[in-house]
């Protein structure tokens, strides 16, 4: 089955270039079938795309080979193992890493065609200002400093080992562009508090590993200095309600990462 489908950002219809250039896409995903139709087409010039499976139980699979992707089927491995993996089966020179909830607008993908295609030595990779939307607004001001290395030299770009806030990281240098990538992050609430759940979990194994500790107190003075800098510090309150409630979500996540941590710092173990 061949899934189509248009993409629309506002009123301006994206057309990736169509022409298929050598360029290898890297995705992971678990659940995506809602997104990654999208995420597919707005690749759809890539002559290779590697999709990395850890067990969707939501048609995700076929929906990538209805792509025409490479599709593997991995135990789950950690962000940064699983994408590195994603990463060691693609073949071109040149390496896009996305995530299924990420696209790349019409503009972005004519930029990248016009890298590959000239595949100049003056850089190792590319770094994306990334446009976020959070239930249907473009995060302007909250998020409006967030810029991402994706597209690298194949030889030349690995994965970080972090259990979270995974970055890929190039030898040599990387040159900022001023094209898009866009991310439309979970919107529905009941599913993002299950991934705040879920990274709170991972942030404070890292920072127990690390030798870090907290003590509740500590979860809650945090907790307090994330909503003040998010709403009040970076401007979330420019960003409506969509603002205030990624605010108090960042302020959520930073306590229940820091009383996980003192959890851990009192049992020597963490629920997993």
């Amino acid at each position: 089955m061949i899934y189509e489908i248009t993409l629309s950002v506002g009123k301006e219809i994206v057309n990736p270039v169509k022409e298929k250039i050598p360029l290898s896409v890297a995705i992971i995903t678990k659940n995506e079938a809602q997104n990654l139709p999208a995420c597919l087409q707005s690749v759809d010039f890539a002559g290779q795309i590697v999709l990395v499976d850890s067990g969707s139980s939501d048609g995700t699979a076929d929906i990538a080979r209805g792509f025409g992707c490479q599709v593997y089927n991995e135990l789950w491995r950690g962000f940064g193992a699983q994408k590195q993996f994603a990463i060691d089966q693609c073949t071109h020179r040149w390496v896009l890493l996305l995530d299924a909830d990420e696209r790349i607008p019409a503009v972005t993908a004519s930029a990248i065609k016009d890298i590959v295609d000239l595949d100049s030595d003056e850089a190792a990779g590319y770094s994306f200002p990334r446009k976020n939307f959070f239930q249907g607004r473009w995060i302007k001001h909250l998020w409006g400093g967030d810029r991402v290395v994706r597209l690298f030299r194949n030889n030349l770009g690995q994965m970080t080992t972090a259990r979270v806030h995974e970055a890929v990281e190039v030898e040599g240098p990387v040159k900022a562009l001023d094209v898009p990538l866009e991310h439309y992050t979970e919107s529905n609430l009941s599913k993002l508090l299950m991934k705040i759940d879920h990274y709170s979990t991972l942030g404070a194994r890292e920072a127990f590993d690390e030798g870090k500790r907290a003590s509740v107190w500590t979860a809650t003075f945090l907790a307090f200095l994330a909503f003040f800098q998010s709403y009040f510090l970076k401007s979330g309150f420019l960003d409506g309600v969509q603002g205030l409630t990624l605010s108090v979500a960042e302020s959520v996540n930073k306590f229940f990462k820091y009383a996980k941590l003192s959890e851990l710092g009192r049992k020597g173990k963490i629920d997993p």
